[in-house]
């Protein structure tokens, strides 16, 4: 009975440690062109190792509505991770959102209004 208690305890401890070093994004700063059609997402997620924790997946959405995902096996750098989607449906008073998910645990969205119509090329 002591060692089985014991185990618990440490299978507890192991669980709470794992998780101290798990965090969701700390930010997600969003630009989009409205001329290009481009979303850059960059999902701020300081970490020490890369390969090990990293930013797993980054949803894309218009509206309210799901229209991607985006699937990371590490993240590309220790600070953060960039992302660029084209969206060429977007126009102006639309809600973006993007959500970016830790592999271990913890997620973090955030969404912007199209504040610009696209302008025309004119012949150029």
């Amino acid at each position: 009975m002591k060692k089985l208690t014991a185990f618990l305890i440490f299978l507890i401890f192991l669980c709470a440690v794992s998780t101290a070093y798990a965090h969701p994004p700390s930010e997600i700063k969003i630009t989009f062109d409205p001329n290009t059609k481009i979303l850059t997402a960059v999902i701020m997620h300081s970490v020490s190792n890369p390969l090990s924790h990293y930013i797993g997946k980054v949803d894309i959405g218009l509206n309210g509505t799901e229209i991607a995902s985006l699937n990371f096996s590490r993240q590309e750098n220790n600070q953060s991770q960039t992302v660029t989607y084209t969206m060429p449906d977007v126009k102006k008073s639309d809600v973006i959102f993007v959500e970016g998910y830790c592999n271990i645990s913890g997620k973090l969205k955030k969404e912007i209004t199209v504040e610009k119509e696209s302008t025309p090329d004119c012949g150029k």
